[in-house]
């Protein structure tokens, strides 16, 4: 019996393996960006804000519907409505398809904040963020570990000073190091 070539073996899970996880690695990499910086934006949706102003509005009351379709068609918008909320008593709040519609009573004053999904990030920060659970919980499980198995095998592609025996070494306990002293400093 041969001998069993570990490193060859090596070589060839992590290449394999590699190739396997591209496509989802592209998809956590670019939704991981996008979530990160939730903050400065929607991720998940584009949000369009409008103003303008339909003039004062004097009803008894501003929730029925001949109110409500005059203000859409002085905005242009199609009538149609799905509700509406008096958020205070000057502020009328029209739901529409796509938005909202915010109307300051008094002075006509309008917000219309359109609403359109961001297609692909979305469906990409779905899957990151394992909105889907059932099965791809288990997809996103094998793909934690298939990451693990690179991590490990990458270490040791190389032989030699560039190798994990030499300056890999090093850069392998930066990384390590590196959540450990954000950690230390956040908290």
């Amino acid at each position: 019996m041969g001998q069993i070539k570990w490193r060859k073996w090596n070589r060839l899970i992590h290449r394999d393996l590699g190739y396997l996880c591209v496509g989802l690695t592209v998809i956590y990499a670019v939704s991981g960006l996008a979530v990160n910086h939730v903050r400065d934006w929607n991720p998940n949706y584009r949000v369009t804000e409008l103003r303008g102003n339909v003039g004062p509005i004097d009803a008894d009351n501003p929730r029925s519907p001949e109110v409500v379709e005059g203000i859409l068609l002085c905005l242009g918008r199609d009538p149609g409505y799905r509700d509406t909320f008096r958020r205070d008593e000057a502020t009328l709040e029209i739901f529409i398809d796509g938005g909202t519609v915010a109307v300051d009573l008094p002075t006509g004053e309008v917000v219309l904040e359109l609403v359109k999904d961001r297609r692909v990030l979305k469906e990409a920060n779905f899957l990151h963020l394992n909105l889907a659970r059932g099965l791809w919980t288990y997809i996103a499980d094998i793909y934690a570990v298939a990451l693990l198995v690179l991590a490990i095998t990458g270490l040791f592609v190389i032989k030699g000073k560039k190798g994990i025996t030499g300056r890999g070494a090093w850069l392998t306990a930066t990384g390590a190091v590196l959540p450990v002293i954000f950690l230390w400093l956040y908290l």
